[in-house]
This record gives structure tokens, C-alpha cells and sequence, in this order.
């Protein structure tokens, strides 16, 4: 089991998760239909959905909140390749907020590479999608 596991608010759980298994590849690891939580996995990459109003609410005025939901954050999630989800999302018109690109970014004395794409789910939380690319000295 990961250390930190995010759990997203969702408006539509059902929704959400057809998003995550059917385009993004993720597992359900069992669910609650009942209170309309998911717990989904991909490639070690874990999370929850749970349904605002169904089950427990940790933040009750949630369903008031402005959309999009999550603003802030971002999720990176690390995959072996990204190339099968831009082709699934594609397939189903779903836009991106990032298209892909390759990006190096510092530590220390060396830069850690990543090809990455970002999406946003149906609430509104942003995806950072990413194949690691390696490690290269910094010039």
C-alpha cells in the first residue's frame, strides 16, 4: 500500500471513475457503491473518489464550492509510457491542459527528466501524467 494516498471529492463518482479505468488505464481496487467511493490503482500510482453527499463529507461545504475543484494541485502520477493514454483521450476528444513535452528539472547537480502531459478529470483536478526520462548531468 503507498504512504500517501490522495482522496478527490468528485460530483459524479460513477463518472469519475469510468474517466479513470476506461482513459486512464487505473484498476478498481475495490469500491463502496453505496457511498459512492472508489479506491483505484495503476502502476503502483493509487487514489480515492468519494462522491460529495454520499458517505462521509471531511469537508461539508465542499458541494457549494466553485468548480474547478482541487485548484492548486496537481497530481503527478508516473506511468511506463504515456504515449497509449494521449492516444485514449484523444480517441474521446478530451482536451489537455499541458500538451506533452519533455522537461528537465534540478536537483542539486544533476537534472531528472520527464516526458509528461497534464489533463483535467471531470471535476477539474489537474494530472500530471509523466514517463521518467532519465538522468543527466547538469550542463
Amino acid at each position: 500500500m503507498a504512504v500517501i494516498v490522495p482522496e478527490l471529492s468528485v460530483t459524479d463518482w460513477r463518472a469519475s471513475r469510468a474517466f479513470y479505468t476506461g482513459l486512464l488505464g487505473f484498476s478498481v481496487l475495490y469500491e463502496r457503491p453505496e457511498e459512492g467511493f472508489c479506491y483505484l490503482g495503476r502502476e503502483g500510482a493509487e487514489l480515492m473518489l468519494d462522491q460529495i453527499g454520499l458517505g462521509r463529507d471531511f469537508d461539508p461545504g465542499l458541494g457549494e464550492a466553485p468548480r474547478p475543484l482541487g485548484r492548486g494541485v496537481n497530481l503527478q502520477v508516473e506511468v511506463s509510457a504515456i504515449a497509449p493514454l494521449l492516444h485514449a483521450l484523444a480517441g474521446a476528444g478530451h482536451p489537455l491542459i499541458l500538451p506533452p513535452e519533455d522537461r528537465w528539472y534540478r536537483r542539486d547537480d544533476e537534472e531528472l527528466g520527464n516526458r509528461q502531459f497534464v489533463v483535467a478529470d471531470p471535476d477539474g483536478y489537474l494530472l500530471r501524467f509523466h514517463e521518467d526520462l532519465g538522468v543527466r548531468k547538469r550542463c
